[in-house]
């Protein structure tokens, strides 16, 4: 359960004595935003398997630019804090907030084609394990491998249940959370347990296309056959053929496609206003414009701006040129 202490230190999830508290910007960075790269995490895995980045090919383009923005964001901040204390801070430029630019994109809608939305998706699934990546091997002095064991055994757990054929939902989504908590407690930032997790989700049906079909003509033809109860309720026959034409339902569909459909409106319409409302604070002080030109925010901002879009290009370039992937 969630509880806020009264001295405000934090919110509390957990019962009796196993509990996290952390501060509430932290539970949207953490929490929120692994809903979030979940959501993206299907919707990468639904185009890998029939989509855009279906080819190894073309699945490769968005790696190299992610990786082509990384680079050339810490070359940048690494030139201008040359000779300097601060240039261990190289890591900081490489990871970028790709949440809002999806954001954006999903208000332009139609107007943008998908090619460039699962493009930006996927460079943004591959910057964020890039950073995730950085940080654990050269920023993380207090990595803890037995919660990092614990969840690669939950995520185990779901492929395997993947395998063998289960597909209930709810028992992706409660071990997925397990996955969760074993990251969050590591100190591998909880994001990626939500794109991991959501590689595991199925995305087979039980029956196909012609079989569901005809089927469900059957069923409908049944309905209406039945002799109605000339009022406004049905028969018991007919509410039978209902439940069947759900279950039919439930059968030809894939649960990655049902989880994506339900968390999309929650993504879209909950949480990115209020990861947006969290973090898109500016506090302009006295000394804001010598802030601004020392090397370090120099560093940053021109890593940042110019690096990460100057790599994303010219990789993205290259790669496509020499023929080592696909546009």
């Amino acid at each position: 359960m969630f509880v806020i202490p009264p001295s405000g230190s934090g919110i509390l999830l957990g019962f009796g004595e196993n509990v996290l508290i952390h501060p509430l910007h932290l539970w949207i960075n953490d929490g929120l935003m692994a809903i979030f790269f979940f959501v993206i995490g299907l919707e990468l895995k639904r185009e890998f398997i029939a989509g855009e980045l279906s080819t190894l090919r073309k699945a490769s383009l968005p790696m190299v630019a992610a990786l082509g923005g990384m680079v050339v964001s810490a070359a940048l901040y690494l030139f201008i804090n040359r000779g300097t204390e601060t240039t261990h801070g190289w890591g900081i430029p490489m990871a970028t907030d790709i949440a809002f630019a999806l954001a954006l994109l999903s208000l332009a809608g139609k107007h943008i084609p998908a090619s460039v939305k699962v493009f930006l998706s996927a460079l943004a699934v591959a910057d964020d394990l890039g950073a995730v990546l950085v940080i654990a091997f050269f920023y993380s002095a207090d990595l803890h491998f037995l919660p990092l064991a614990i969840g690669g055994i939950f995520l185990l757990v779901l492929i395997i249940a993947n395998a063998v054929g289960v597909r209930h939902s709810m028992f992706y989504l409660l071990i997925g959370f397990g996955v969760w908590v074993g990251f969050l407690l590591s100190g591998v930032h909880a994001t990626i347990a939500g794109v991991l997790v959501a590689f595991t989700i199925p995305a087979r049906t039980k029956i196909d296309e012609k079989r569901y079909s005809a089927r469900l003509r059957e069923l409908s033809d049944s309905f209406e056959q039945e002799i109605p109860n000339c009022s406004t309720l049905i028969t018991l026959k007919q509410h039978q053929t209902i439940e069947q034409i759900k279950g039919l339902s439930g059968a030809a569909q894939t649960p990655l496609q049902k989880i994506e459909h339900a968390l999309h409106p929650w993504v879209a319409f909950v949480i990115m206003p209020v990861f947006a409302l969290a973090y898109a604070g500016i506090v302009i002080g006295t000394d804001f414009f010598s802030s601004i030109i020392n090397p370090v925010s120099l560093g940053v901002i021109v890593g940042l701006l110019v690096g990460k879009f100057t790599g994303v290009f010219l990789f993205t370039c290259a790669a496509v040129k020499t023929g080592l992937v696909s546009s």
